[in-house]
């Protein structure tokens, strides 16, 4: 974790699907443990990063309240670069309430299926969001499906299991 003593993210965790495990006793899913630091650590990542487990909510469920503690604890933040794990269905939603922080890049990711499945797109998606908290200029992104998309510009599409520009072009950042 310690090898570019200049690079520093942190990482928040919110729940979501990135964090859902299945309880065989009662046949369902859960939002388990954040699943960011294990996906981190099994990359080999060399830079420093923290992670911060703020919720263990499906986004469908979370609150204004609960954005307003993530935009709290964003703005709060000693790094400048910020990941957040978040379920995808309300994930534009936050990242619109955290539009406007000055001097961070902020980082929504996610995935569609839990990390824990064997087949998933969250080490995919978590790597792309490394890969944009480093190289963007301050602001509010949200990566997902291999593309960067500045907030404000994407919706999810239920139906083809990704997301897409609002206009419905394939332009991301």
């Amino acid at each position: 974790m310690t090898d570019s003593p200049s690079l520093r993210i942190r990482a928040f965790a919110t729940g979501g699907t990135i964090d859902k495990v299945y309880f065989d006793a009662t046949s369902s899913y859960e939002i388990g443990d954040p699943q960011i630091g294990p996906l981190l650590k099994e990359a080999n990542v060399t830079f420093e990063f923290e992670v911060v487990s703020l919720l263990r909510k499906d986004s469908l469920e979370l609150t204004d309240d609960d954005r307003r503690m993530i935009r709290d604890s964003v703005e709060s933040a000693p790094e400048t670069r910020i990941l957040i794990t978040h379920g995808t269905d309300t994930m534009t939603d936050t990242a619109a309430v955290l539009k406007g922080i000055e001097g961070k890049t902020i980082v929504f990711t996610g995935s569609m299926l839990p990390a824990k499945f064997r087949q998933n797109d969250a080490l995919f998606n978590v790597g792309c969001a490394v890969g944009a908290v480093q190289t963007l200029p301050p602001g509010v992104y949200i990566a997902m499906n291999g593309c960067i998309f500045p907030a404000g510009t994407v919706r999810k599409n239920r139906d083809k299991r990704r997301f897409e520009t609002i206009t419905g072009d394939q332009d991301s950042v």
